[in-house]
């Protein structure tokens, strides 16, 4: 399998910093992927209230995006120590917070955006399903920026592989194997390709006015299996659960939430035709 030569294949080097001060500090690509993320969708979300397809206003965005700021950073944190390191959390004690070492779960992102989404609308008496919708149809965008942080970053690396375009990942531990680029598929999938499904579905459909949290289902769908199809190639970060990787494993609760999700939307969206 592993018949191309090392040298045949580009060797990558980590690229942690846009801007460095010294070894440890400096701007980070891993923390302006997130801005970035965050930015897209705060515009994205001001377009939709003057498109007249949210029901949070330009002077509640703001508002909106400090709920899921907390929501992701704490509820990522919490999902890479809880899902796939739980012997890190407390060494050192201060582990949790040291966000510039990386370290963020996707599934707990999105139970942290949940929360905090049921927090934002409680408060401002604003339907639940209809805001996650908006919100939804905004996170890919940061998923894919943060797929390519990581593709800087050098970490999260894929499976050996003798294709042409496996990478090397030598100096972050991938040995001298080439390996799938996986994070460059990632970013493709859960990122480029799943932002386009999210925006033609916003716009292209009125399935957000007909039936309120459908679309925040297909999300969930969605997201999941185009997670599930790029760990195939990725190397699995943590023990496996079942003989299937922690980020398959776990996906699967996604399809099972999202089933869930679409199934309430439609019963709601009958009962409010009869």
């Amino acid at each position: 399998m592993h018949g191309w030569l090392p040298i045949a294949h580009w060797v990558h080097t980590p690229h942690p910093f846009l801007i460095q001060f010294n070894e440890t500090l400096g701007i980070r690509y891993y923390g302006l992927s997130y801005l970035m993320g965050f930015v897209a969708a705060y515009l994205l979300m001001g377009w939709y209230y003057r498109a007249g397809r949210s029901p949070v206003k330009t002077e509640q965005v703001m508002d909106l995006m400090m709920f899921m700021v907390i929501g992701v950073m704490v509820g990522g944190r919490l999902g890479h120590f809880l899902l796939y390191h739980p012997e890190d959390l407390f060494h050192p004690p201060w582990a949790f917070f040291q966000v510039w070492k990386g370290g963020m779960a996707s599934h707990g992102g999105f139970i942290g955006v949940i929360v905090a989404a049921g927090w934002f609308t409680r408060s401002r008496h604003l339907p639940f399903l209809v805001v996650t919708d908006v919100v939804v149809s905004t996170v890919p965008a940061g998923l894919g920026f943060g797929r390519l942080a990581n593709f800087l970053n050098g970490e999260l690396w894929g499976k050996p592989s003798d294709m042409p375009w496996a990478m090397i990942f030598t100096q972050t531990g991938g040995g001298t194997l080439p390996r799938h680029p996986s994070q460059l598929y990632e970013a493709a999938l859960e990122g480029l390709l799943l932002f386009a499904f999210m925006q033609w579905r916003f716009w292209k459909s009125n399935v957000t006015r007909r039936a309120p949290g459908r679309l925040s289902g297909e999300f969930l769908i969605a997201y999941a299996v185009v997670r599930i199809i790029c760990e195939v190639f990725r190397e699995p970060d943590a023990t496996l659960i079942l003989g299937l990787s922690r980020g398959m494993f776990y996906s699967l609760f996604l399809i099972a939430g999202g089933l869930g999700v679409v199934a309430l939307s439609t019963r709601l969206g009958s009962k409010g035709k009869s």
